[in-house]
């Protein structure tokens, strides 16, 4: 009897997670919609870049969780269940002490940084704070999942957000447009992963715990870190550097291009973390074979995204209320980066579950010398989206011929 294709799993999880990632991509549309049409002008842009924000302090820990991740889903792969037992104990400890070290950082840091991006509220950075908060706790959880393959109960988690996000934004966010209770619905949403609860004796199985701290994993710590940072900065990096805009409009205009573009790479994102999971235990054969093809999925969606978009961009800027003639000739300039920019992070990614320890590092220099960049020449719309192609590409090449070199050496070495 013909045993079932782990890499048929493979594919499916990544449909699954995909088709829930372009559902709720359509739910951050509709929210969008909600708030360029009810804010104020000048609120629509500080709502969105207080998100990245937010994200920004939660750096720390998503570094580690990826560490954690990826630690699980070896052992999930190799078949040692007494093992992963074991594991699951040190790392949910260890998880939840980093949580509440990442708490305590938050809290220090939020005034200083949001004074240097020219924040202009402090009872946005409170509601921002809350917001960093809730999202350290709820990764906590997702890690977890991640690291055991519970696709399909992530998929649930990230439909129900969607879900509370826009219910939020309809009763409360309309009768009270401003940017603090935008941001609420960003943390309202988070409540979507209280259904983890009907599988905590899954996550909860007893087991004497077994300390993840080896050689191996501090290695891996130190670049998820690289990593995991590089990514903020290509992909969210520019939000900070657009709130120094002096214009309120201008910041309005850019912003909504700007998360129209960042919806490409955030809608087929799914695909990478089915692929980074996979890769993480398998890394040859049918598994490797299976993976590219998974990889070239990504790709084509990014592509055809970027496309489409560009043909519906007075469209897509109309339905959320933001269309200027200037927000639409930015669609172009930054959907042909966050092409390049997605496209680098498949290949950081696919370095990191395959242990290329120095790629990953690259793409970590690589996100801070692109964040930089944008942050000394981008003093204006026009002088940030001149230089954000430019850098992307160059990324994008330096990466690739990288990964292609060290795919020609996994080869050479599998077949010696």
């Amino acid at each position: 009897m013909k045993k079932p294709s782990r890499v048929g799993n493979l594919l499916q999880s990544g449909i699954i997670l995909s088709a829930v990632g372009f559902l709720a991509g359509l739910g951050n549309y509709a929210f969008q919609a909600i708030i360029g049409r009810e804010l104020p002008k000048g609120e629509f842009s500080l709502v969105n870049n207080t998100l990245g924000f937010a994200t920004f302090l939660a750096l720390p820990l998503a570094m580690a969780t990826t560490a954690i991740t990826h630690y699980i889903a070896r052992f999930n792969f190799s078949g040692d269940d007494s093992r992963l037992l074991g594991l699951l104990a040190g790392c949910r400890k260890f998880l939840f002490r980093l949580t509440i070290a990442g708490s305590v950082l938050a809290v220090l840091l939020v005034k200083p940084l949001s004074a240097f991006f020219h924040f202009p509220r402090t009872s946005l950075m409170l509601v921002a704070l809350l917001c960093v908060l809730a999202g350290l706790w709820s990764g906590f959880a997702t890690a977890l999942c991640q690291g055991l393959s519970w696709f399909k109960r992530l998929a649930l988690i990230g439909f129900l957000a969607m879900v509370l996000r826009l219910t939020f934004c309809g009763i409360v966010v309309v009768k009270f447009p401003v940017a603090e209770t935008a941001v609420l619905a960003s943390v309202f949403m988070l409540l979507s992963n209280v259904v983890l609860l009907f599988w905590r004796k899954d996550l909860g199985r007893q087991a004497e715990p077994a300390s993840p701290w080896n050689r191996e994993f501090v290695q891996f710590l130190i670049v998820s870190a690289a990593c995991v940072g590089g990514g903020y900065f290509f992909m969210q990096g520019d939000q900070l550097v657009s709130q120094r805009f002096p214009s309120p409009v201008d910041r309005d205009a850019y912003s909504a291009a700007e998360r129209l573009a960042f919806a490409l790479p955030s809608t087929v994102g799914p695909l990478l973390t089915v692929l980074f999971t996979h890769r993480s235990g398998a890394h040859i054969g049918n598994a490797l074979r299976d993976q590219l093809k998974l990889l070239g999925l990504y790709a084509a969606g990014l592509v055809c995204g970027a496309i489409l978009l560009f043909v519906l961009r007075v469209l897509a800027l109309k339905a959320i209320g933001k269309y200027t003639p200037e927000s639409a000739a930015m669609i172009a300039p930054l959907a042909l980066t966050m092409t390049f920019v997605g496209l680098v992070q498949a290949f950081a990614m696919w370095a990191l579950a395959s242990r290329w320890m120095k790629i990953s590092l690259l793409y970590g220099v690589l996100g801070l010398v692109y964040w930089l960049t944008l942050l000394i020449l981008g003093k204006s719309p026009m002088e940030l989206l001149q230089t954000m192609p430019i850098a992307a590409g160059a990324a994008f090449v330096i990466l690739f011929s990288v990964w292609l070199v060290a795919m020609r050496r996994q080869k050479s070495a599998s077949q010696s």
